[in-house]
């Protein structure tokens, strides 16, 4: 069973290489070709209209949010208005501001994967308006990690313990 330190180090590390390949691609399609460039527009966007309807549901001022993130107010204007992709470590800091996970951020933006399990699981999860976001993100890590275990279990079964009694099988002689 994996801690959940290992759990969120290992996080952390697909993350921070998927921002780099994400920022290689960018700059790629940048000097290369324009015709990526929508899809980048669109994520940014996808993740900005995130961030407003989080901002708005919680009733934070975007000056409010600037300064409990730590970004200046032009930089976070223009990131919920899509002008600008922020990086893994300015979403962690406008989670923190909005006090939601960084990972729902994250996965906004297409850095990170999103979970595994059942969708409508996860949904419900996450639609649950009695439980705050930081509770959301631990039974969703917690979810996930049910359902790996299970999967894990599935495809290797346990091997048969000497402690299990031998199976006996009688012929009808013995039997009788």
């Amino acid at each position: 069973m994996q801690k959940p330190g290992d759990f969120v180090r290992e996080q952390v590390t697909t993350v921070r290489s998927r921002v780099d390949r994400v920022a290689g691609s960018v700059a790629d399609s940048v000097a290369g070709s324009v015709g990526e460039a929508p899809s980048v527009a669109a994520v940014s966007s996808q993740v900005g209209d995130f961030i407003r309807e989080q901002r708005s549901a919680a009733r934070v001022s975007l000056r409010e949010l600037a300064r409990t993130a730590g970004v200046s107010n032009p930089y976070l204007s223009q990131v919920e208005r899509g002008l600008r992709k922020p990086s893994a470590e300015i979403l962690a800091s406008i989670a923190r501001g909005l006090k939601i996970s960084a990972e729902t951020l994250y996965e906004q933006a297409g850095i990170l994967d999103r979970r595994s399990g059942s969708p409508d699981t996860v949904a419900a999860i996450r639609s649950d308006e009695a439980l705050s976001e930081r509770h959301k993100a631990v039974l969703l890590e917690l979810y996930e990690t049910y359902v790996r275990e299970h999967r894990a279990a599935v495809q290797t079964p346990a091997p048969q313990t000497s402690s299990q009694p031998a199976a006996v099988t009688r012929t009808s002689k013995e039997s009788a």
